[in-house]
């Protein structure tokens, strides 16, 4: 993998600095850096199932015990994790900008752990448990919850507070996404593969709104060929080299 370059990071500090408006979208290569897997594909197998048929409503409403089972092994993963120099350096970008957005596909919390404030997580966050019948949401930062499933004060099953499979974005936090990328100077794409839509729409938007757009990925992605720069390093060695 080539090394991050001085010559990189200096074009990037430079539209950091001269940027009114910054936007961020991560994805998950930079959990990936901090021990989190993707719980996708052969090494995301829990019990033989592959997380395709265990993140849908379907599969929550034929056995939610199960469903939250594989919820809380997940969650128990993520506890053991710590944000890493990536998810540390864009915090530290939002506290030197005017106006800085960070868009995240991950919902493991890890970006509001290193200090990130203006986070849009538009899959959802897997510490939330919102209710199947009243909708109220509730934060449970416990790494294995006490009952599975766990009940709302109402009486109703609670479900985690994630984007399932086959489920549209929340509408608020997309259109707030979709602003923030529209009125950026600079849009950093960082450690996502951009194969899941709608967010990997928001390379395009940025560009049609004439955002200078900087890819940070260890591999070539369907946007490489868009963006005005791409950077082949993980999070956690470029995004350092620009606070």
């Amino acid at each position: 993998m080539k090394q991050p370059t001085f010559s990189e990071a200096h074009t990037v500090k430079n539209w950091l600095s001269s940027a009114a408006s910054i936007a961020v979208l991560t994805g998950a290569g930079i959990s990936a850096e901090s021990g989190i897997p993707t719980f996708r594909g052969p090494g995301g197998l829990w019990k033989n199932f592959r997380a395709e048929s265990l993140a849908t409503p379907e599969a929550f409403a034929r056995d939610p015990r199960l469903v939250w089972e594989w919820y809380d092994w997940r969650r128990a993963i993520i506890s053991t994790a710590e944000p890493n120099a990536g998810h540390l350096a864009l915090a530290a970008v939002e506290r030197q900008a005017a106006r800085f957005t960070l868009v995240t596909q991950n919902v493991d919390g890890l970006h509001d752990r290193a200090g990130s404030v203006n986070i849009l997580k538009v899959h959802g966050d897997i510490w939330t448990l919102r209710c199947t019948i009243c909708e109220r949401e509730r934060r449970d930062l416990r790494p294995n919850l006490p009952d599975l499933p766990p009940y709302c004060a109402c009486g109703g099953t609670e479900r985690p507070g994630v984007v399932w499979f086959g489920e549209g974005l929340p509408d608020t936090v997309w259109q707030e996404s979709v602003n923030s990328v529209r009125e950026a100077d600079l849009f950093l794409v960082v450690g996502t593969s951009a194969v899941v839509h709608p967010a990997a729409g928001l390379v395009y938007l940025a560009k049609s709104s004439g955002a200078k757009v900087v890819e940070i990925n260890i591999a070539e992605t369907p946007v490489s060929a868009t963006v005005d720069l791409t950077w082949r390093a993980s999070a956690a060695e470029a995004l350092p080299l620009l606070t």
